[in-house]
């Protein structure tokens, strides 16, 4: 049997390091809900299909005709999270299975909640990705503080619209008195709290209970999940600590702990693990507050003689459509909620009728007619 004492590094014994390992899923949200990889190395790649071969009907006699696919390799790279636990001198009398038997709570959830800020929101994250980074990055939030049941349906409808089916939620938890009070339109509530979880408009919903959710960025994200990868390598490690001063962890005096001064040690235990958004636009964010109007990017080329063909990104969320409105100078403005009732509707993508030069503004307007996008840009016609 091994002492603490006598084995001041090494790896966590196999039952406990699988146990945290358990409490860190069953802990953090993002865990839950993404495709999780193990990791034999500190890299690995996957191979994603972007656009695939097509099929085609082939008559007696006739050629089969073959079509390229288009892959994408990205990688995913572990790196190194360690959390610090002072304790006292006395446990290194103990043995190790017994030490990290006691400790397996405090690692558990050092771990998860740095996890879960990492990959939800970049929080101190060594990744280039993460959720929020992945909307933000694709103006995928829907903001509103009235229409909530709607809203919502619009960011799931925004990674819909993107080629992708929404799988599940995740949210904070001061959410859900504002979910208890949706209803859908035959007045049954859309969210239901059930047994093995709660459910969002037939999906499962996640509420990070960790301290990790970021109020101020969103209040719920949807998406589909299996593009969110977290890769992780087998094993903890950890390390005995005995002289050092912990800066970042604070006595009730105020000042940082020190190993030496007040005859403590501290355990580091470090572990592995990657995370990786592979479809940037696959996901979207909904935030309880006052909209403000979208942005289109509105583009004009040269189309048959006297017309234009306008093409506009992000295409518009289902039950949605453009409309637009020319001017000789100033490009017409638009405002959030704005009745555009009386513009022209135009297919993305279509031609127009208008003089090269002329200022050009397209809106993405509800079924109603209210606006919800708008982008100009300046007119060029064909000769």
């Amino acid at each position: 049997m091994s002492y603490l004492k006598d084995e001041l590094t090494g790896f966590v014994p196999v039952p406990q390091a699988t146990d945290i390992i358990e409490m860190v899923t069953r802990g953090s949200s993002i865990l839950r809900l993404s495709k999780v990889e193990q990791m034999t190395s500190d890299k690995k790649k996957f191979n994603v299909l972007t656009d695939g071969p097509g099929a085609y009907w082939v008559g007696e006699g006739e050629r089969i005709q073959t079509s390229g696919a288009t892959w994408i390799h990205p990688e995913i790279t572990a790196k190194k999270l360690a959390v610090i636990i002072p304790v006292t001198r006395e446990k290194l009398d103990d043995t190790t299975i017994s030490v990290f038997e006691e400790l397996k709570p405090e690692i558990a959830e050092a771990f998860y909640r740095a996890i879960d800020s990492a990959c939800i929101f970049g929080v101190n994250s060594p990744f280039a990705t993460n959720l929020m980074k992945s909307v933000e990055d694709n103006n995928m939030v829907v903001v509103d503080n009235s229409n909530i049941d709607i809203a919502m349906s619009d960011a799931m409808a925004m990674v819909e619209e993107n080629g992708y089916d929404p799988s599940a939620f995740i949210g904070r938890i001061g959410v859900k008195n504002m979910l208890r009070k949706l209803r859908d339109a035959n007045g049954s509530p859309a969210y239901v709290n059930g047994t093995n979880g709660g459910e969002l408009y037939g999906q499962p919903i996640e509420f990070v209970r960790n301290g990790a959710w970021n109020n101020t960025k969103a209040d719920i994200i949807t998406g589909e999940f299996k593009y969110s990868i977290v890769g992780i390598r087998a094993g903890i490690q950890y390390e005995i600590l005995k002289e050092a001063t912990l800066q970042g962890t604070l006595d009730t005096d105020g000042k940082p702990i020190s190993l030496a001064e007040q005859d403590m040690v501290a355990i580091k235990a470090t572990m592995r693990l990657g995370y990786l958004v592979i479809k940037d636009d696959a996901f979207a964010a909904f935030k309880n507050g006052i909209p403000s109007l979208g942005e289109l990017k509105v583009t004009s080329e040269a189309g048959t003689s006297g017309k234009s063909v306008i093409s506009v990104t992000p295409n518009p969320i289902g039950g949605h459509k453009l409309v637009y409105k020319t001017a000789a100078s100033s490009a017409p403005t638009v405002t959030y909620d704005q009745d555009l009732s009386s513009w022209t509707e135009i297919q993305n993508g279509g031609e127009i009728a208008v003089t090269s030069g002329h200022k050009i503004t397209v809106a993405e307007v509800t079924a109603e007619g209210k606006a919800r996008k708008s982008g100009a840009a300046e007119a060029v016609s064909g000769e």
